[in-house]
């Protein structure tokens, strides 16, 4: 379980966050969906341990706060900028990774990753001659390196083609199955619908509402003689159709 409680954040004037709270399950994909300075990044920043929150408390698996050495063990990021070494070929990413992380046998953990995201064949090519897509695989794949129990995927798809998206998200659906807890922010809303268990809406650092995709349609955006809306309309409903830059 993850556990985030009235998170507070401020950057000078600019409050970021103003009690963001949520859970996300074992077992679960919890979709943080938000218009463009929302919260979002800078919420799953404080709950990997790179930002100190000014309020609020976040506890990883029942062990504490990210700050810890031992919780930022068990959580993995796949961060909204690709955070791979170009000049590395693709294993030689995994394997450097799997090494800080005290991974045994990283290579053919590195392999096995590199199999599941569909770049095994590619995986003595230098990153920097990789495409787009092929890039975000492989991000999550570094996520994943040490087979962290939270996982936190900050918009990994992206600009991606639909061959890669696919991949990726049948990846995030699989570590559901196994038990992991996922926290996946996105701004496509049939990512959301396909793929996570529950959404929370969130704007001005706080979340407005939480639910499934069809709860939150049917209380945010019922439509019109009693026909259920969608999860978009719900969303402009709840964070308003203003232009955000």
């Amino acid at each position: 379980m993850i556990r985030v409680c009235d998170i507070r954040r401020s950057f000078g004037a600019l409050r970021a966050l103003d009690g963001a709270t949520f859970e996300a399950r074992p077992g679960e994909v919890l979709g943080l969906l938000g218009p463009n300075g929302a919260g979002k990044s800078t919420l799953i920043a404080i709950c990997t341990g790179q930002l100190v929150p000014d309020a609020g408390t976040v506890d990883i698996m029942g062990l504490g706060s990210p700050l810890r050495p031992e919780v930022r063990r068990i959580i993995g990021i796949a961060p909204q900028q690709i955070a791979l070494h170009d000049d590395l070929t693709a294993r030689e990413n995994l394997v450097f990774l799997g090494r800080i992380h005290g991974v045994r046998e990283p290579v053919r953990r590195a392999d096995e990753l590199l199999s599941r995201v569909g770049l095994l064949p590619r995986a003595r090519d230098r990153v920097k001659a990789f495409s787009g897509g092929m890039q975000r695989r492989l991000n999550l794949a570094a996520a994943l390196v040490h087979d962290p129990q939270a996982v936190f995927l900050d918009e990994p798809t992206a600009g991606v083609d639909p061959q890669s998206r696919t991949a990726i998200l049948d990846a995030v659906r699989d570590l559901a199955e196994h038990g992991r807890t996922v926290v996946y922010t996105t701004h496509y809303m049939e990512e959301a619908e396909r793929i996570c268990s529950r959404i929370a809406v969130i704007d001005h650092g706080r979340v407005l509402a939480s639910g499934t995709a069809a709860e939150l349609a049917s209380v945010h955006a019922p439509g019109t003689a009693g026909a259920t809306g969608t999860l978009e309309a719900a969303f402009l409903a709840l964070t308003g159709r203003s232009l955000r830059d």
